[in-house]
């Protein structure tokens, strides 16, 4: 082998650092700002090979998407940790969710911020992601509640609100918590903790608040 050579980079290598790339470019510029020689650029690789690799921008950032999004669910499944009573399991998780998405700032923009307003396709990718880990915060919560209620069949609907309540607050606490300095992951689980855990646990105990009673029944939402 001749001393100028230089050893050929893996596909999925090359790809991974193209993707890399892609997340800090449209997370720090937004989809619409962010430019494929820019990307290239910062992947120093040519325009050509990216568009070779990945078809075009719009199929970029649908990769991106897909990889962020697949990173984020791993982070907050591997994170909980089973065995531990309900509150134990919550805590780890959301200290799972916040360490990811201040660790991979550019990751969770693409995410929350661009994904959801650049099109149906991008914010069908989202969606989906979002449903896994609701679905996940449901199971959580309901073998907690079916354990302190000593009812193995209560159904995951009663509590599915609750996790899609938590969830959208655990959204909107991250990006707080990336855009104001000194906030930590532990700070913002704890903040979530505080703000969720007192009804949950008073749920859990099997003593939920009373809503007030009603002269007249409330609308129910019609789906669709």
């Amino acid at each position: 082998m001749g001393v100028g050579k230089t050893k050929r980079m893996p596909r999925a290598v090359r790809e991974q650092q193209m993707l890399d790339a892609a997340v800090r470019t449209f997370g720090q510029r937004g989809y619409m700002a962010a430019s494929m020689d820019e990307i290239a650029e910062l992947a120093g690789v040519s325009k050509p090979l990216v568009y070779l690799y990945l078809n075009s921008k719009e199929d970029l950032f649908t990769a991106c998407i897909r990889r962020e999004a697949r990173a984020l669910t791993e982070a907050v499944r591997a994170g909980v940790r089973p065995g531990l009573p309900a509150d134990g399991q919550l805590w780890s998780g959301l200290r799972a969710f916040f360490t990811h998405t201040a660790r991979n700032p550019d990751g969770w923009a693409v995410l929350h911020l661009q994904a959801r307003t650049h099109g149906e396709r991008f914010a069908a990718e989202v969606a989906a992601m979002r449903e896994e880990i609701v679905a996940f915060v449901t199971q959580l919560i309901a073998a907690a509640a079916r354990e302190a209620h000593r009812d193995p069949d209560l159904p995951e609907r009663e509590v599915a609100g609750l996790a899609e309540a938590l969830v959208g607050a655990a959204e909107s606490l991250a990006d707080w918590a990336n855009a104001t300095p000194g906030v930590t992951a532990k700070q913002a689980a704890a903040t979530l903790m505080n703000f969720a855990w007192a009804g949950l646990g008073d749920l859990m105990a099997g003593s939920p608040w009373p809503a007030p009673e009603e002269s007249e029944e409330e609308p129910v939402a019609q789906a669709g």
